[in-house]
């Protein structure tokens, strides 16, 4: 395929157009045609509309046509918030969890994050590679486009350039967009104990630097929470990321209320993720600053903790986005559908919420709303197809995988039909 495509006939066409991420109730319009079509040239999108006017005219030689007759058709998904480059597993937490360990507690005996970060040091690069690829596989498969990646399991300069390193690989040679975050503040490293601010001044003299000269990330991240960061040292940390043209983020208010939200619209961050435990000024604050509220449901669920006040955040006229939070310890997990089933269910967005904050508002969290997570004339063309013939199946037909197609810049990389057809075979 040339990047030249035109999907047609689809029973939904979710185009979810927009620039910029919709915020409150406009989070409910997800601009919808019926029997719709897209026409992809060399990758971009350049007509949008029902099918007989995108397609009259067209020279069918100059075109791969797909018709979605009886499905719907998506933007394709942006996961906005994982960590999916690491070494090493967690299985065992699981089971501590289970018993009434919490998350910090298994932190303080060098569980948690710390064990990771061991584990990370020690790992190749192109084992790394070869991780990270394999779960970019499952993401597209699931429906991903775009992904926001984290480093943070190194604490160090070494590891946390490595991850970033790698991250950079995969974009280049995998279909899926990697969005790369610095997550150097993600937890005070054994060697730092007791010495916050002085791992503050390691990150920001003797790693961000390197980070920011040779472009490796386009967002710092900080784990702004009690007995990790403080609001003044992670104010300190994004000032930095700020002043080096960083675009900045933070993990907020996840386990205790220590005023991270705030933080963050004060910052003018581009998103604030978990925010369980966000005040209600906090979350009045983002809707005005415009900061967009990512929620990781699929972590919550994990963890047996209260869900973020999603539907109060969207009452309050935020923008909200949902992302997986993949990582090795609170949120084994890249399911979309488990994603979004949870959201609906449990945080009481509408599914035409809940389709939004993984597409326009996902792609904002990322900061790219101007490329991708809407079907838009001048945007990448990434395509979702459902086996479905409405977007309503992904939260109904719960935790199960309603994607049929992926469709990357005008290509078709992924067809479930095909792996099925193969897998019958054999």
């Amino acid at each position: 395929m040339n990047g030249n495509l035109i999907v047609k006939n689809a029973a939904q066409l979710v185009t979810c157009s927009g620039f910029a991420a919709r915020q409150g109730a406009a989070m409910n319009d997800l601009a919808i045609i019926e029997n719709g079509a897209v026409k992809i040239e060399n990758g971009r999108i350049t007509a949008v509309g029902p099918t007989p006017e995108v397609t009259a005219g067209i020279d069918p030689d100059a075109f791969t046509v797909i018709d979605a007759s009886g499905k719907a058709v998506l933007p394709g998904f942006v996961d906005s918030h994982t960590h999916f480059v690491f070494g090493g597993y967690r299985a065992e937490e699981f089971s501590w969890r289970l018993r009434g360990d919490s998350y910090m507690d298994i932190m303080a005996r060098g569980g948690g994050i710390f064990s990771t970060v061991e584990a990370t040091r020690k790992t190749g690069r192109e084992e790394l590679a070869a991780t990270g690829r394999a779960r970019l596989d499952s993401m597209l498969a699931f429906g991903v486009t775009t992904v926001e990646g984290k480093s943070g399991y190194g604490l160090d300069r070494e590891t946390e350039i490595r991850q970033l390193e790698v991250m950079a690989e995969l974009d280049r040679g995998h279909p899926v967009d990697v969005v790369p975050t610095f997550l150097g503040a993600h937890a005070v490293p054994p060697e730092y104990q007791g010495r916050p601010d002085a791992f503050i001044d390691f990150i920001i003299t003797e790693v961000l630097p390197e980070v920011s000269e040779r472009g490796l990330a386009e967002f710092c991240d900080i784990f702004c929470e009690d007995k990790v960061f403080s609001v003044a040292q992670s104010r300190r940390l994004l000032t930095a990321a700020a002043e080096r043209g960083l675009g900045i983020t933070l993990h907020a208010d996840e386990i205790v209320r220590i005023g991270g939200a705030e933080l963050a619209a004060e910052l003018g961050a581009v998103s604030a993720d978990h925010l369980l435990q966000a005040s209600n000024e906090g979350i009045a604050a983002m809707a005005a600053a415009g900061v967009v509220a990512t929620l990781l449901p699929t972590t919550a669920f994990s963890l047996k903790e209260p869900y973020a006040r999603g539907r109060h955040m969207i009452d309050a006229g935020c923008a909200v986005a949902l992302a997986t939070d993949l990582n090795p310890g609170s949120c084994f997990s890249e399911s979309i559908p488990l994603v979004v089933a949870l959201a609906c269910l449990y945080m009481n967005l509408t599914p035409e919420e809940a389709i939004c904050a993984l597409t326009l508002n996902g792609a904002a969290a990322a900061g790219r709303a101007d490329r991708v997570g809407s079907i838009d004339c001048g945007k990448q063309g990434d395509l979702v197809i459902l086996e479905f013939p409405s977007y309503r199946f992904i939260p109904y037909h719960m935790g199960v995988n309603t994607v049929e197609r992926v469709i990357k810049n005008g290509r078709l990389v992924y067809d479930r039909r095909e792996k099925e057809d193969h897998a019958a075979i054999y």
